[in-house]
């Protein structure tokens, strides 16, 4: 198995196993709108929720590759649980863990990590997903305190979530990123959460969440007043590394499917694999996924050795993995036919479930466009 050692393995196997005993039987309940908080807890009692921080705060002291592969396993079976474990984990609280302050470290990510206390990443918003830097929740100071107003979208377990990761305006609109600040709130009686019904990773408590003069003190702000933008893209840069991980799940899974098909499917008195354009058609699956495959894991050991690019290969690694995942589950589908448009049918939860890894963490088109700017960097 590529660039993976003997630890990795072992993590993959025992993944594995827990996929196959404890996420595919609940793949099609979640896939009709069960939030999987029970496989949370289940996974944080393995220490692979947050598998890259230290044992003592309930994760595994593993690397990046190892998250990068729990979310990968977890894909196969089910892209929305994928979805909600690595925003838990990588965007919530692996970033309090690096960014936030003594009472989050202690008391916050512990919950996070074990499962007992579910988190939302809230950064979009109606007016502006991909155009971030523009959003116009505020945070306004009020007799020593803050008070933070405003409307945030399509927000992954939004509907359950005990803490919000909330990115408010702490200053003018015309500063954009550079007037952003970070709170982590608990949830309360100001926070009013509105489900979104989704095509795919549905089961992942996606929500509208309004914010009604909620209040917040210093202590529940992120980092630094004004430097909101720095944890939001901390915790971005490694969510597009996770999508990329997502996108190989699911190719994995669908070139598998498409695979067992072929094999058994009978056409014109034979089996339809032995037909070239069906060889052909899985052997452009496998190429594709093996190449995404290279760039997951590079990226993932450029982030724990400090490397410069790890930014730029992560939206590398974001645009090739939800390219991949479309691409591969639609030939998978054509493969099975009509079959494959069933719902007895794997493919077609994975053909719902792969498009939005096109659009969420950034649609392809703005990942592009940051994948330029790094280009032009590297090139002047």
């Amino acid at each position: 198995m590529y660039m993976l050692s003997e630890e990795h393995k072992l993590t993959v196997k025992v993944i594995r196993e827990f996929v196959d005993q404890h996420v595919r039987p609940k793949a099609r309940s979640i896939d009709k709108g069960e939030y999987p908080r029970q496989l949370l807890k289940l996974l944080g009692e393995l220490n692979i929720l947050v598998p890259t921080l230290p044992p003592d705060v309930g994760g595994a002291g593993a690397d990046t590759l190892t998250q990068v592969l729990v979310v990968e396993e977890l894909a196969k079976a089910s892209p929305g649980l994928a979805t909600i474990m690595e925003i838990q984990s990588s965007m919530l609280a692996e970033n309090l863990y690096h960014n936030g302050n003594k009472v989050h470290r202690e008391e916050v990510v512990p919950k996070l990590a074990s499962g007992e206390a579910v988190g939302a990443f809230a950064l979009s918003e109606p007016c502006c997903g991909s155009d971030a830097a523009a959003i116009q929740t505020r945070a306004e100071r009020r007799g020593g305190e803050w008070v933070i107003n405003g409307t945030k979208m399509w927000i992954t377990s939004g509907l359950y979530a005990d803490y919000y990761l909330v990115f408010a305006r702490s200053g003018p609109a015309e500063a954009r990123h550079r007037a952003i600040t970070a709170f982590l709130l608990h949830r309360n009686s100001c926070i009013e959460a509105t489900p979104i019904e989704v095509m795919g990773v549905r089961g992942t408590g996606t929500a509208e969440v309004r914010l009604n003069d909620c209040r917040a003190g210093d202590d529940d702000v992120v980092g630094e007043v004004n430097g909101g933008w720095k944890i939001a893209m901390w915790g971005i840069n490694m969510g597009r590394l996770n999508v990329g991980a997502i996108g190989l799940g699911i190719a994995e899974e669908a070139l598998r499917e498409a695979y067992i098909y072929a094999q058994r499917r009978i056409a014109f008195g034979k089996a339809i694999s032995e037909f070239q354009i069906i060889q052909h058609y899985l052997a452009e699956m496998y190429a594709r996924t093996e190449a995404l495959r290279s760039v997951v894991y590079t990226a993932a050991k450029m982030r724990d050795a400090g490397d410069s690019d790890f930014p730029l290969y992560a939206q590398v690694a974001k645009l090739l993995g939800s390219r991949t995942a479309v691409d591969v589950v639609r030939l998978a589908l054509q493969i099975q036919g009509g079959y494959g448009y069933s719902t007895d049918s794997p493919l077609e939860m994975l053909y719902r479930d792969a498009k939005v890894t096109e659009i969420y963490e950034g649609t392809n088109e703005i990942i592009l466009n940051t994948i330029y700017k790094f280009m032009r960097e590297k090139f002047a």
